[in-house]
């Protein structure tokens, strides 16, 4: 009977593993990940479940698919999913087995970096980490989300970057890096475990790189793969910087060259990058959007030509798979910072890489007996050792005409809430409820807020006993030293100052001359937070808010850093629950024919119709000063218009070669770093909607407007000397019988709608700025014949399909043309 029992349960365990997908092994060597006994090259995208929204996800997991990814990376943010010890949070946006149940859905792998800690410019990151770890490994478990119970997780990280700060910790750190491998190989995943930035990772675990460029990382174990699990695509945004950006020619060289040179799993952070929503972006500064200049941008467009160019990238690179695999390169130098790693099966069967790596040259290299052009910070890859299929310099892929989805590149359709009735509510200045307490000193913010609110109201007195002359009041400076983010100053309750830091420095010093008169005198600080601090070691006790106030005059200054101070964490409209839809219509909100502007501490709230369509919807806050958003009751996030970047320090072009950091490639430069915010559609009703806002500073809400995208102007610019599509190569086919072909694509549902510009010759100029050659056909009527109407096209780049306007010319097609629904 046991002996019945037992088959009986085997036989459903197999039932059960076939009807949620296949188990799969997962494993690994010197070489790489092993999946089901088959070594593999793997390209892997950072998208963060909670930075959009469930509906967004299917959409933008197919986008990752398209661009040739195999696995998914994400964050799992504990300070989310555990807001209060022992309390969990599985729903809305943090939904964690959704989503990973929805990219296996769309065939793709997942690597859950478990952490707890992630930094991902993310508010707090530590918290009771073993409980944790085995809560989500748990969770994961029960759904059959491993690979080994038929689910996509292949990979799980426990901490994040450790390795960077470990020093300023000593032995204890020493310690904690093999204990926290410990209890992450003890809880049983069957799947392997990874360090990111962990040069001592124990053995049961695998080491891996982060940074701009990882092609000379080398794990610290024989046993372990090469790994790289981010690869940073751009860079963070803050408020008060200009906009960073990297260019995808340095992009792909990075990536070419982490395989050139023996990697084989690369991650990109971020390949969709979303939004910060609500209070949840790091700090200090770190702005709402979390654009990061990804292939798939903060609204879930496409852009171009980041996606397209790292597309036929890892076409190119999966060309040759099973050579990376399957051997060690042999090095080959080539000239001056001229290389070549070759990849044999046998003596004449093999995959290449030729790199220039040098940033200024380019040059004309000979390989296997033929030459080869490669651009100064390049590489060409040859899956036969003969054919250059693509070069990471040369963007032949489609472009647009700028990085932002609702600006320039995009036409859309924009309604403004000029006509729409507004209300207010005014905050008073200081104490205003029965939450105040009392304390004989200055108190650090964070620990005195608890991370509840943003705000801090630090209240005292002052007595002016001596005589005043009769209209005239007694002159003083108060200088007040801060620990960060911001703080507005009031003396009997009218505003004498504002101060701030940045994200490098938070901290501030404001100095401001003030009056006092004979008597009772109030100070009112309102200390602000503007995320938390989150990377570098002791971060976690790192502190905010006001440290010293010193009233000075001529004679002698007192400090009043030990007086008594009352203190209010929040706000009265927070206490009241203002961004609430429950008090859309309550009495609080005043309403007249005349609504005030340029106030600080003041409440608006209006009502409007969202801009038609079913795209995500954009709302331009660029007249306000700083304060945050709410949408429906949903918090859209912080908002700092004022806030102007340096007006130096960006350039039109950055020269994508030589190496990158986050300060090489910057726009707008003297422009606040973000008014353009993110609300999803899925946030809207058809009519009637609410939005609040809390305004610190002083703005004007009549200028406010929302917006969404009708249409897109996309181009593509290509010569008879570049290669054939990616796609398009087979193995032992020359390609000099294949053309190349120009192809444009629309966003899904959209369809190419015009053709503005087609010119055969010698066309110059940018996406969007095309100018005709001494050299031009007119082939406007071919192109618009094979595209309109289309959601996609392909022109072939033959004289037998376009003509010759000039014999034994280079030539080269241009083609502008617009997509809308």
């Amino acid at each position: 009977m046991e002996k019945k029992n037992l088959s009986l349960l085997i036989i459903l365990s197999v039932v059960l593993v076939f009807e949620r997908g296949a188990s799969t092994t997962v494993t690994y060597d010197h070489k790489a990940l092993v999946i089901d006994g088959k070594r593999r090259i793997l390209q892997s995208g950072s998208i963060h479940y909670p930075r959009t929204t469930p509906e967004m996800w299917p959409e933008i997991i197919r986008k990752a698919k398209e661009g040739g990814l195999d696995v998914i990376e994400s964050y799992v943010f504990w300070n989310y999913h555990e807001p209060v010890k022992g309390e969990y949070y599985f729903e809305g946006r943090f939904d964690l087995v959704r989503f990973v149940k929805t990219v296996q859905e769309a065939g793709l792998y997942v690597h859950l970096r478990i952490g707890p800690y992630a930094c991902a410019e993310w508010n707090y990151g530590l918290n009771e980490m073993k409980l944790f770890l085995a809560k989500i490994v748990n969770l994961m478990k029960d759904e059959n989300l491993f690979a080994t119970q038929g689910g996509p997780i292949i990979l799980a990280q426990v901490e994040n970057e450790y390795g960077n700060v470990e020093w300023a910790y000593g032995v204890s750190g020493e310690l904690y890096v093999k204990w926290a491998a410990e209890t992450a190989v003890s809880l049983n995943t069957t799947v392997p475990w990874v360090m990111c930035a962990q040069a001592d990772a124990p053995d049961s675990v695998i080491n891996t790189c982060n940074g701009f460029y990882c092609d000379r990382f080398t794990p610290n174990s024989p046993s372990k793969p090469k790994m790289w699990t981010e690869n940073y695509v751009g860079w963070f945004l803050a408020f008060g910087y200009p906009v960073p950006y990297r260019p995808v020619e340095d992009l792909a060289f990075a990536v070419a060259r982490f395989f050139e040179t023996g990697g084989t799993f690369q991650n990109y952070y971020m390949y969709f990058g979303g939004t910060n929503f609500g209070r949840t972006a790091g700090g200090p500064l770190v702005a709402t959007s979390y654009d990061y200049d990804a292939p798939i941008d903060e609204y879930g467009f496409i852009s171009q030509p980041k996606w397209g160019h790292l597309r036929n990238l890892h076409k190119a690179i999966k060309h040759c798979e099973e050579y990376l695999v399957n051997a060690d390169p042999t090095y080959l130098s080539l000239g001056l910072k001229l290389e070549a790693h070759v990849y044999y099966k046998t003596s004449n069967d093999c995959a290449a890489f030729l790199a220039n790596y040098g940033s200024s040259s380019d040059a004309n290299v000979t390989f296997n007996g033929k030459s080869y052009f490669l651009p100064a910070w390049s590489v060409s890859i040859l899956p036969d050792c003969k054919n250059v299929i693509f070069n990471t310099a040369k963007v032949v892929s489609q472009k647009t005409t700028g990085s932002t989805a609702f600006t320039h590149n995009a036409v859309t359709i924009e309604n403004s809430l000029e006509s729409d009735p507004w209300s207010w509510y005014k905050e008073k200045v200081g104490i205003g409820n029965n939450n105040s307490f009392a304390a004989s000193r200055l108190l650090e913010q964070i620990n005195t807020t608890k991370d509840t609110s943003d705000f801090l109201w630090y209240t005292t007195g002052i007595n002016v006993t001596e005589n005043i002359k009769k209209r005239k009041a007694k002159e003083l400076q108060l200088i007040i030293g801060s620990l960060g983010h911001a703080a507005l100053v009031f003396v009997n309750k009218k505003p004498v100052g504002f101060g701030y830091g940045n994200h490098d420095d938070a901290s501030f010093v404001l100095s401001k001359k003030i009056h006092l008169k004979q008597g009772n005198n109030t100070v009112d600080i309102l200390s602000m937070m503007v995320g938390l601090q989150n990377y570098g070691p002791w971060f976690d006790i790192s502190g905010a808010g006001v440290f010293s106030v010193i009233f000075s005059d001529l004679k002698n200054s007192k400090n009043f850093s030990s007086t008594e101070w009352i203190y209010q964490v929040g706000l009265e409209g927070e206490y009241l629950g203002l961004d609430k839809v429950s008090l859309a219509n309550s009495s609080l909100w005043i309403q007249g024919n005349s609504v005030p502007i340029n106030q600080s501490l003041i409440w608006y709230k209006t009502s409007f119709s969202p801009p038609e369509g079913i795209g995500p919807v954009s709302l331009n806050l660029s007249s306000m000063g700083k304060g945050q958003a709410w949408v429906n009751g949903q918090h859209v996030g912080r908002y700092w218009s004022s806030y102007r970047s340096p007006s130096t320090g960006c350039s039109d072009h950055c020269d994508y070669r030589g190496a990158y950091d986050s300060w090489k490639c910057l726009k707008k430069c003297g422009q606040p770093a973000q008014v353009l915010y993110h609300v999803p559609r899925s946030w809207l009703k058809p009519e009637k909607n609410l939005l609040v806002l809390h305004e610190e500073l002083g703005g004007d809400p009549s200028k406010i407007s929302f917006s969404t995208r009708s249409g897109q102007k996309i181009c593509a610019h290509v010569s008879e000397s570049d290669p054939p599509p990616v796609d398009t190569w087979k193995p032992n086919k020359d390609l000099t019988s294949q053309e190349p072909s120009l192809r444009l694509n629309c966003e899904q549902g959209w369809t190419i709608t015009a053709v503005n510009f087609a010119s055969f010759g010698t066309p110059t100029g940018d996406c969007g700025a095309f100018i005709q050659g001494s050299c031009h056909l007119d082939v406007l009527s071919i192109v618009h014949q094979g595209c309109v109407g289309k959601s996609g096209c392909s022109i072939p780049i033959t004289m037998a399909k376009l003509g010759d306007p000039c014999p034994g010319v280079l030539k080269s097609l241009a083609v502008e043309a617009f997509c809308s629904v």
